[in-house]
């Protein structure tokens, strides 16, 4: 088959070699962008009469048929085409004849596959920044019906102090919120229209990029030609937002996984997000937060895959860039996904409470309390801290906690302790008490609520 860009070529590749270098198997997911871009394109070089109004009229007649047999799923594309751009001007002339190789002209598959990636994050993007919003008003819904749950705080995995669980929802929310503005933000480098620069140089032709970018709906234009064919820098940008974006849901999905298990209890996930085993009748696996924790590390590769393509690649446009894409589109898919099914997740799982209450009033993350009480007294906290660890030291050795020292064996340590210390110690007055801006007071947790609300 002869190829649309071998006319000084003799000799034509094997099959094997040209499935190698084909893009079709991926980049036809761009079918819809390339078809828009195209008709922009053809719209502009007639209002410019580059092309007469029978030639333009013919060609979007033409990319109407394709755009409708692509909706429907009906489109066959072929190897020997190579990619997207070229299945598609093939199936465009075989509809309307030899007018529809005019479609290219003043456009290279340079810029044509830039400016299709450009549209397709566009659009992308709008999704993400959707389904993470949806995601925060489930963590929201569910941090406000557990204020005052109280919950273990944790430092290097140990008990630190007691937190209201809605805490450290919230903490998740705003993650989330710094991902959905770095995804926002990245948009002023994804709406800006590449086409126009040809291959690398410009054309010829009188054409009117400001035209095409108002068709396209982008807000700027490329102020370089050999920048506008080279530049992918809006898909590593988009790489690594979402990196952090996983980051942020593995982290969740870690502790979801933690709290799940029996040694915690605290949680259980809905049956709809958990699977079992072949052989062991009891278990109850948190399968889709392992799943989301694991597909992090292929956000991650497909981030540094496309940094690695890129190191050593001169201007202008490269084969190499050709891998630009399945990184790209599997990431797409991941963090689709993974919003999808963390969002239901959460909001399907069931809080313990009881289990909680046991766990704040079983430890020693109170210890804090007793410092800080002493301190407030007038002691020097580092005395407190080593008054309180001596303490503690003492529960542990008899196997009860600060709640059940009688109060006389705390005066042996300090005479500044007196019978309100119970009240302190008691976890619900923790929190409560840990009203600073910011921190896990239940008043605080409330406050962060409503300005959580104010911003979705």
């Amino acid at each position: 088959m002869t190829k649309l860009w071998g006319g000084r070529f003799q000799k034509s590749a094997e099959n094997w070699v040209d499935e190698f270098g084909a893009s079709i198997g991926f980049d036809q997911q761009l079918v819809m962008e390339d078809i828009e871009g195209s008709v922009a394109h053809v719209t502009m070089l007639g209002a410019q009469g580059i092309l007469d109004s029978k030639d333009v009229e013919q060609i979007l007649g033409g990319l109407a048929e394709l755009k409708l047999a692509a909706e429907a799923g009906e489109l066959e594309f072929r190897v020997a085409n190579e990619d997207i751009h070229l299945n598609l001007e093939k199936m465009l002339t075989d509809i309307i004849g030899p007018v529809g190789g005019k479609l290219h002209t003043g456009r290279s598959r340079n810029d044509q596959v830039s400016t299709d990636m450009h549209l397709f994050l566009k659009k992308r993007v709008v999704e993400v920044v959707d389904l993470i919003g949806t995601f925060q008003k489930t963590i929201l819904h569910k941090a406000e019906q557990h204020v005052e749950t109280i919950a273990p705080g944790y430092t290097h995995l140990q008990r630190a102090q007691p937190i209201s669980f809605a805490h450290h929802l919230m903490a998740y929310f705003w993650m989330l919120q710094r991902d959905k503005d770095r995804f926002n933000e990245s948009m002023k480098r994804i709406d800006i229209l590449p086409l126009g620069a040809g291959a690398m140089a410009g054309t010829t032709f009188p054409i009117d990029r400001e035209k095409t970018a108002e068709l396209l709906g982008f807000s700027d234009i490329y102020p370089n030609s050999m920048d506008a064919v080279s530049d992918r820098d809006f898909i590593v940008e988009f790489l690594s937002n979402s990196s952090l974006l996983m980051t942020h849901l593995s982290r969740f999905a870690e502790e979801i996984i933690i709290w799940s298990t029996d040694e915690f209890k605290f949680i259980e996930l809905d049956d709809a997000f958990s699977t079992g085993s072949s052989i062991m009748p009891q278990k109850k696996n948190p399968d889709m937060a392992e799943l989301i924790r694991g597909k992090t590390g292929r956000v991650y590769g497909n981030l540094i895959g496309l940094l690695t393509v890129l190191k050593g690649t001169p201007l202008t446009y490269n084969k190499d860039m050709q891998e630009d894409k399945e990184g790209m589109f599997d990431t797409v898919h991941t963090i689709l996904g993974s919003l999808k099914i963390f969002e239901g997740m959460v909001r399907t799982m069931a809080v313990k409470t009881e289990r909680l209450h046991q766990a704040v009033h079983s430890d020693f993350s109170n210890a804090t309390e007793l410092a800080d009480y002493l301190a407030a007294k007038g002691m020097p906290f580092r005395e407190a801290h080593e008054v309180t660890g001596k303490l503690v030291f003492t529960c542990i050795q008899r196997g009860i906690f600060l709640l059940d020292l009688p109060l006389v064996e705390m005066q042996n340590e300090s005479k500044l302790i007196e019978q309100d210390v119970y009240d302190v110690l008691a976890p619900e007055a923790a929190v409560r008490r840990r009203n600073s801006l910011g921190g896990t007071g239940f008043d605080q947790v409330r406050l962060q609520i409503e300005k959580a609300k104010a911003l979705l």
